[in-house]
């Protein structure tokens, strides 16, 4: 995809008269840089003007005067930038940095407690910087787990509790699929989880559009990280992922899918998917198609690394999975470069789940950098790509005159050091909608979750 820097101030943009700044209720950010996500050059002594919960006017501190006894939000001695997001993470799941071994978990964990991790490991991404996270959704023996998922959303929104903005995915897949087998093969269904054939699946993904989820999630092929399951076995028929497309379009939603394989990338694209997870495998085909259809892939390579490995092997997974993640590892890396060289819409996403660990989703701009991708450009496929990738491009990613006030501030300029964003300590601020949630400027201690780092108990272990 080619990025193109965006003009920052035009003649409409001129600096705001007296009279209009005595309008609604104003504040002003100040900083040292802004990275306003539209890949332009950075701008020095940046002064955001916000009113209500969005951004009304951007510029420079010779631009605009910042009148007697305003509201002033002062991170001059920091860079600005939008809110972080990640397009594909499982807040529900039984992570490594929050449970001892999720195959243990999956059997003693109710539905209702996952529910209460769901809210916390939210609470840890945008404790990070991520104001958005869209939450591609999981199942459990007690049926779907959309519900709860809506739930935790729903009540971030309300603001009975700080939290990132979420979108959720609801699972609509097949009998024996990859989002099936996720859970143990010998643990009981319990409720309408799986369907078979095209209307059984626009019934199931019916259900999950009535509870209110954003987002259908479904799987072309089978995936890396669950028992006794190939990645290159075909998930569904033409048939059966068009009607589940259809289905989340005509309720106006998006359609989310799974793909390893070029042949799986090619059912997505005729079935006119919104965005491929993964993407695993490619083909000169594959590639092209994705290509021409201007879909956003989310890669996840921070669910590939060593690291990652590693840390599922500590929660007890079986050599067979360990050793599939290991030899798909290549694989993502390579078709990484092959996608960023192509120019393939490219969207930050982790399937942060059961690994890494909650809060280090920066992790992934890394590695895109690693891979031969610019800072710059990394940066935006967490900020402006991501908020087009999810239809949200009107609102969010970049920080511009009328789009909501998500942004955050760093010690530090990611475009010269990418991994700036992985330090808690110098994510000095995190606004979202105008408040600040996050606050560790000098004197300030405000976080988002409420207990110190791995103070907690873990529950499956005790």
């Amino acid at each position: 995809m080619e990025f193109k820097g965006k003009v920052l101030f035009t003649s409409q943009d001129e600096p705001a008269t007296k009279k209009e700044l005595t309008k609604g209720t104003l504040s002003y950010v100040k900083g040292a840089l802004l990275i306003d996500g539209n890949g332009g050059k950075p701008i020095e002594n940046p002064v955001i003007v916000l009113e209500n919960n969005r951004i009304k006017q951007v510029g420079t501190a010779t631009m605009i005067k910042i009148p007697a006894g305003a509201e002033v939000v002062d991170c001059s001695k920091y860079t600005l930038m939008p809110g972080l997001m990640d397009c594909h993470i499982h807040t529900m799941m039984f992570n490594c940095l929050t449970f001892h071994n999720y195959r243990v978990a999956q059997w003693e964990v109710a539905p209702s407690l996952q529910q209460m991790y769901s809210l916390f490991h939210a609470q840890m991404c945008f404790d990070m910087g991520f104001t958005t996270l869209r939450d591609l959704g999981l199942n459990s023996n007690r049926g779907l787990l959309t519900t709860e998922l809506c739930s935790v959303r729903d009540s971030i929104n309300a603001g009975l509790f700080g939290g990132p903005r979420m979108l959720i995915g609801g699972w609509t897949s097949i009998t024996g699929s990859h989002l099936d087998l996720v859970m143990p093969r010998s643990m009981v269904r319990d409720g309408f989880q799986t369907a078979d054939g095209p209307w059984e699946l626009r019934k199931l993904a019916r259900d999950n559009l009535r509870i209110g989820c954003d987002v259908i999630k479904t799987c072309a092929s089978g995936g890396g990280g669950t028992d006794k399951e190939e990645p290159d076995v075909r998930n569904m028929t033409q048939e059966e992922i068009d009607a589940i497309v259809d289905e989340a379009h005509a309720f106006k939603k998006a359609a989310a899918v799974h793909c390893f394989t070029p042949d799986a990338h090619k059912m997505a694209v005729k079935a006119r998917a919104d965005t491929i997870e993964h993407m695993v495998f490619h083909s000169n085909e594959s590639v092209d198609m994705v290509k021409k259809a201007g879909i956003f892939v989310t890669p996840t390579l921070s669910h590939r690394t060593d690291h990652a490995i590693y840390m599922r092997k500590q929660q007890g997974t079986p050599k067979f999975i360990l050793d599939k993640m290991k030899s798909l590892q290549p694989f993502c890396y390579e078709t990484f470069q092959k996608m960023y060289k192509a120019g393939i819409n490219i969207a930050m996403g982790t399937d942060m789940g059961y690994d890494p660990e909650m809060g280090e989703g920066a992790k992934e701009l890394q590695l895109y950098v690693d891979l031969g991708m610019s800072s710059m450009h990394a940066i935006q496929t967490a900020t402006k790509n991501a908020a087009i990738a999810i239809k949200m491009g009107a609102e969010l990613g970049t920080i511009e005159k009328g789009k909501i006030a998500d942004m955050i501030a760093v010690e530090g300029n990611p475009l010269k050091d990418i991994t700036v964003l992985q330090d808690k300590k110098k994510i000095k601020m995190v606004m979202k909608e105008s408040k600040i949630f996050v606050d560790r400027r000098a004197g300030k201690h405000k976080s988002a979750v409420g207990v110190e780092h791995q103070s907690w108990k873990i529950i499956d272990n005790l």
